[in-house]
């Protein structure tokens, strides 16, 4: 975090304070220290003591993740910080939305551009002190924090300024009367050494009461895990007294091997670099070989390893790249964070600790691995959470059926020239689609050109096809190549691509003006409908004279899709029926409409 470290004097003692807001210093209306501060003691007065005690007891520790989630509860420590530029007495609360070991484990709160803040003050009654205005000086919402750039007021000689210069200029005038300074936070969280796991990465470390602790030597290394342990109690490794007790490596002497285990981060955070030379038995890795394969160009992960695995993978980049083994700083060039899959209700994400997780088998074994495949990948862009849905799984496995059923019976022969342009169009689109991960609406082109296959169609339009659908419906697919004279594989053959020279774009533009005539006629039906209780038996359309021949010879598609007789005129046909003159009505492109 890039920021500024502030000094507030709290009780003659000078407290650093680090922000990434500085533009609203003259905002700050009270301090927060962690309920969790190991010095949370020092503010705290005789008067405030049973107070305070009482909110300490009732928090337990707290994580980043669940501050958000978090009624805000404080308590006041009978303390106060001068503020280090205008010098007024600011409250100082101890409260459970700060973390301990983020920064300084202490906040400066401006409750008029912090949400969480915000919600504080409101709660304890305290004081909001507006500095930064939006540039338009719309009113703001009396029930939000404002949280955006803006202009600086209420601060002194910064009023005017635009608040992110007045971050540098505040900043600045800190270190001129050295009351702080810019700097930079860092924070990487420990290795996991407490969650104990058998399988995690032995520490080569011994204890020896003569010597004290001593490295594992190299040539012992690496250590295996003995197999010979009991589960059920305390530390598996505890239970194995053979690969507990030890020599000393300096003495000689009776010593005991370290029975922690690291995290399996320790191994995971490296491994795809490990695995560009997995035999190697002189070094790590041959750097020449790891620098072939990486960095990686594309990673896929959940979010929720944005504090866990991608941040110690990262760490272990630039470590090694500080030794000289690596000359990459990052372990991706691209990282692609996939969305969340939630349970049917929607409120909790699918864990076997909730005990609302849907074996993939038994969709697998009712509905087809394809089917499965195919709803996950349809239901949502790929970055986004969703919901189990039941419903949906079963969509999927209705179009497939569909899909298997129409090459049962379509025929081999040629492809018309309206099949031939949307095929090519599909490809197209759907390969960027694809390229770009919007599985989604990849699968949504597919669905919408499947609709517009004909009876008959060319070996090659049905191959393509079954290509666009392989990524998504690898088994299904295999199955319909065969079934149509292909060979060896499809996953052996290439992609098809677009031949843009059948792409008829004048063809498209005709079926997209058809659809929404017939989208129209079915709003107006239903509002009539709706309105008055009338059913409704024709319709009659009036056209330009230009456009006419284009819906007449769409007529009996509009009649399909709208379940009435239809009937086509020109505005200017002199024995057209219009007997509410709703052919005045008419515009290029949108044809008017009379029902009966």
């Amino acid at each position: 975090s890039h920021g500024t470290e502030i000094d507030f004097e709290i009780n003659g003692k000078a407290w650093n304070i680090f922000t990434t807001r500085p533009d609203t210093l003259f905002g700050v209306t009270f301090l927060v220290v962690s309920a969790e501060h190991p010095k949370l003691a020092e503010l705290v007065t005789k008067e405030q003591k049973a107070t305070v005690d009482a909110l300490t007891k009732k928090l337990s520790s707290v994580s980043e993740e669940q501050i958000d989630q978090l009624e805000k509860e404080g308590a006041f420590t009978g303390s106060y910080a001068t503020h280090p530029l205008n010098k007024e007495k600011i409250p100082v609360y101890a409260g459970n939305f700060v973390l301990a070991e983020y920064g300084c484990g202490m906040v400066m709160a401006v409750p008029a551009h912090d949400q969480r803040d915000f919600e504080f003050a409101k709660k304890y009654k305290i004081p909001i002190k507006t500095v930064i205005q939006p540039k338009d000086k719309k009113p703001e919402n009396p029930e939000r924090a404002y949280t955006e750039k803006g202009v600086i007021v209420n601060s002194a000689e910064f009023n005017g300024m635009d608040s992110e210069k007045a971050k540098g200029e505040i900043t600045a005038m800190l270190e001129k009367k050295k009351l702080g300074k810019k700097t930079i936070n860092f924070r990487l969280r420990d290795w996991l050494v407490s969650r104990q796991r058998y399988w995690g990465a032995p520490i080569p470390v011994i204890y020896c009461d003569k010597c004290g602790i001593a490295a594992v030597p190299e040539k012992d290394l690496p250590v295996e895990l003995p197999r010979k342990v009991k589960f059920g109690e305390s530390n598996p490794l505890e239970t194995n007294e053979k690969f507990i007790n030890t020599k000393c490596p300096k003495c000689k002497g009776k010593a005991r091997r370290e029975t922690d285990t690291m995290d399996t981060f320790v191994n995971s955070s490296w491994y795809q670099l490990r695995y560009a030379d997995p035999k190697n038995d002189k070094k790590i890795f041959d750097p020449r070989k790891a620098k072939y394969w990486n960095p990686i160009d594309l990673y896929i992960g959940g979010k929720e390893h944005a504090c866990m695995h991608l941040i110690y993978a990262r760490f272990y980049t630039k470590f090694l790249r500080d030794l000289g083994i690596l000359d990459f700083d990052e372990p991706a060039i691209k990282l692609f964070n996939q969305g969340m899959l939630h349970g049917e209700d929607g409120n909790n994400k699918m864990s076997k600790s909730l005990g609302n997780v849907i074996d993939p088998l038994d969709a697998i074994g009712k509905y087809s691995a394809d089917t499965l495949r195919l709803f996950i990948v349809s239901v949502a862009a790929q970055d986004s959470d969703f919901n189990w849905n039941d419903k949906g799984v079963q969509g999927s496995h209705k179009f497939l059926n569909r899909v298997m059923e129409y090459f049962d019976r379509v025929k081999t022969g040629r492809s018309s020239k309206r099949v031939e342009s949307k095929l090519n169009k599909a490809i197209k689109t759907i390969t960027e689609d694809i390229e770009n991960m919007r599985y989604n609406m990849a699968v949504i082109k597919i669905r919408e050109l499947f609709d517009n296959l004909e009876t008959e169609a060319s070996k090659d339009t049905l191959g393509k096809f079954i290509s666009l659908m392989h990524p998504f419906c690898p088994h299904l697919t295999e199955e319909l190549w065969q079934k149509t004279g292909n060979k060896p594989f499809i996953s052996l053959h290439k992609w098809p691509e677009a031949d843009e020279s059948k792409i008829n774009e004048e063809l498209e533009r005709q079926e997209k003006a058809v659809e929404s005539l017939a989208s129209d006629i079915n709003h107006i039906v239903k509002l009539v409908k709706d309105r008055e209780g009338k059913e409704m038996k024709k319709a009659f359309i009036y056209t330009l004279p230009q456009e006419k021949k284009l819906y007449a010879e769409k007529a009996g598609i509009v009649e399909a899709k709208t379940c009435l007789e239809v009937k086509i005129f020109a505005v200017n046909d002199k024995d057209k029926y219009d007997p509410a003159e709703k052919s005045k009505k008419t515009k290029p492109g949108k044809p008017a409409i009379y029902l009966e």
